[in-house]
């Protein structure tokens, strides 16, 4: 069975983004980036959120030809292009895939037996960055396997809280360790039950 990983990062006083949405807000470094790469490495499938895939998509395709970026930041991007993307979405259209049209788009009210399937299928791991609705939902619904998060040297005072859901979830941590040549703490989780 595959697993899903949900790999994000935080601010130190539990924020998922700063105040207007804003993801810039956080404390990135190179450990960042290099954690993602390694989690890309290890899967074959994207699972993404509309807005977070519109984000994607705007954004990393073009790092990959793109010389002055760091060799690990056009890594990313070839990683992201290649693999297989599901998203969930009510809204967006297979003619708003461009250049992705390697993209599944999948309708919330289908999310939960599309990713159980996902699951069930042959493959290598299903990672999941961003998408914080989608992925506090599908961690309540039992889906989410690994719960990964980079908690940053910064506080945000303001934003969207890290955990929203309807039902508290017990989890239990695997690992806590300093990402190498980062600020940047990684702490491993997964269902308690």
């Amino acid at each position: 069975m595959r697993k899903l990983i949900v790999t994000n990062m935080i601010s130190l006083d539990g924020y998922y983004e700063g105040p207007g949405n804003n993801v810039m807000a956080l404390p990135f470094d190179e450990g960042f980036s290099e954690y993602n790469a390694e989690r890309l490495r290890a899967a074959d499938t994207l699972l993404l959120g509309r807005a977070t895939y519109e984000g994607f998509r705007s954004y990393w395709p073009p790092i990959a030809d793109d010389t002055s970026q760091p060799p690990v930041e056009r890594e990313i991007s070839r990683l992201n292009t290649a693999m297989d993307k599901v998203v969930v979405s009510d809204t967006l259209t297979p003619n708003q895939t461009a250049p992705w049209n390697n993209t599944e788009i999948v309708k919330r009210a289908d999310a939960h037996a599309r990713v159980a399937a996902l699951k069930e299928s042959p493959g290598k791991e299903i990672i999941m960055f961003g998408s914080h609705t989608l992925w506090n939902d599908l961690l309540v619904a039992g889906l989410v396997d690994e719960l990964h998060l980079m908690i940053g040297a910064g506080v945000l005072g303001a934003g969207t809280r890290v955990f929203e859901g309807p039902a508290p979830v017990r989890l239990r941590l695997l690992e806590s360790r300093t990402l190498p040549d980062s600020s940047l703490v990684l702490t491993r989780h997964a269902p308690a039950a």
